[in-house]
């Protein structure tokens, strides 16, 4: 359960033709799923770039990697590395085992404070990373010097390291911004545990936790938002050596598959979310048609979205990694078969026969239910105008 694995169950084979694709895909999702394995990591290259977006919101702050083996954690290589650049106060991260990895980066018995042979999760605490080389550079070389010499920067933890337990919820109060790579079948109550503390997060996710009630809730009421990478885009992960689809291998001979369906998602100030999305296109019936059992239009590309149109609009998830509460209201979500009712509006009239997405008989894929509000203020404004 370390912080930038991924679970294996999302990955699939990445080939020329698309049916072998999926077939690879779906075969690797039943071996991983059999096997439960979790060794995936996040690339330093896509947490660099991820991560550079928010330098000044980390400065002064105290940032928790609570899933990391730092042993193997590019998270931690990352703050360690940049811990002065980013000005922090402090990072802490938790292992949840003991690193299976040899020969790494950062030696697991060259670390005061730690059992040669021992198997028990254990913190560390950066307060400061000093220039120990006389370089005038910080690197890693004066992170591994300071976890060689400081006794105190690394210790032990008496429970098992989870997340979920005693001495972690204590650190995680301590804690300003949360930055990881959480379980993904703990996604939800991972992000209701935040929720719960009050805490700013970056955090990786798959991109199908968009249409969980829970967290489509949190993004409607504007609690939560994707990143600044692009969820179309996809990110590469490090693999078991076992593994048996993958992309290509680095330069160390490790092998890196692709997954599609993973994103960002943050509590932070994105700026991206800031932006207007500009409309073009005008309503009308044929383009815009209705669902037959639910009283909005679909609109199945984001681009096309009618600047003119005062209803609800179903558009693709893709919506969300582009919306301005400024400028759209979320009403709720729309899958096939129901709503997701995040709103509270417990519509009787839906039932489990019905395909809510159909289209005179054909069913779409999920849909997020907008409003434009700039269209709606605009028309306010020119009603006061005239009553005036």
């Amino acid at each position: 359960m370390a912080g930038n694995k991924i679970p294996a169950y999302l990955f699939g084979a990445r080939t020329e033709n698309k049916n072998m694709e999926t077939k690879s895909l779906n075969k690797n999702l039943r071996k991983a799923s059999q096997a439960k394995k979790d060794e995936f990591y996040t690339q330093l290259v896509d947490i660099e770039k991820e991560l550079k977006h928010y330098k000044e919101q980390f400065r002064g702050k105290v940032v928790y990697c609570n899933c990391d083996d730092p042993f193997e954690s590019n998270f931690f290589k990352y703050f360690a590395a940049n811990f002065n650049a980013l000005k922090l106060k402090k990072l802490i991260t938790t292992s949840y085992v003991k690193s299976p990895i040899v020969g790494g980066q950062l030696l697991l018995f060259e670390v005061e404070g730690l059992k040669p042979s021992g198997k028990e999760p254990f913190k560390i605490e950066i307060k400061k990373v000093p220039d120990a080389d006389g370089n005038g550079a910080i690197n890693l070389d004066d992170v591994e010097y300071l976890l060689k010499h400081d006794k105190n920067t690394a210790t032990p933890l008496r429970g098992d390291g989870d997340f979920r337990s005693e001495e972690c919820i204590k650190l995680i109060k301590k804690a300003d911004i949360v930055v990881t790579n959480p379980p993904f079948s703990l996604f939800r109550e991972y992000v209701a545990q935040l929720v719960e503390y009050e805490k700013k997060f970056i955090i990786i996710g798959n991109t199908n936790a968009l249409t969980y009630k829970e967290i489509f809730k949190l993004i409607k009421d504007n609690k939560l938002r994707t990143g600044y990478t692009n969820f179309n885009v996809g990110m590469f992960f490090v693999v078991p050596d076992d593994w048996e689809h993958f992309h290509h291998k680095d330069e160390k001979g490790r092998k890196i598959a692709r997954v599609s369906t993973s994103c960002w998602f943050t509590n932070m100030d994105v700026e991206k979310h800031k932006e207007y999305l500009t409309l073009y296109k005008k309503y009308n019936t044929e383009e815009y048609p209705k669902y037959d059992h639910y009283n909005a239009i679909e609109v199945s590309k984001v681009a096309e979205i009618p600047m003119d149109y005062r209803g609800t609009m179903g558009v693709p998830i893709t919506f969300l990694d582009k919306y301005n509460p400024n400028q759209f209201e979320i009403i709720d979500g729309l899958n096939r078969y129901t709503i997701l009712d995040v709103a509270g509006l417990n519509n009787n009239a839906v039932k489990k026969h019905l395909h809510m997405t159909e289209i005179g008989g054909k069913s779409t894929y999920f849909r997020v239910l907008i409003k434009n509000k700039k269209k709606i203020k605009y028309e306010n404004r020119t009603a006061q105008n005239s009553n005036s």
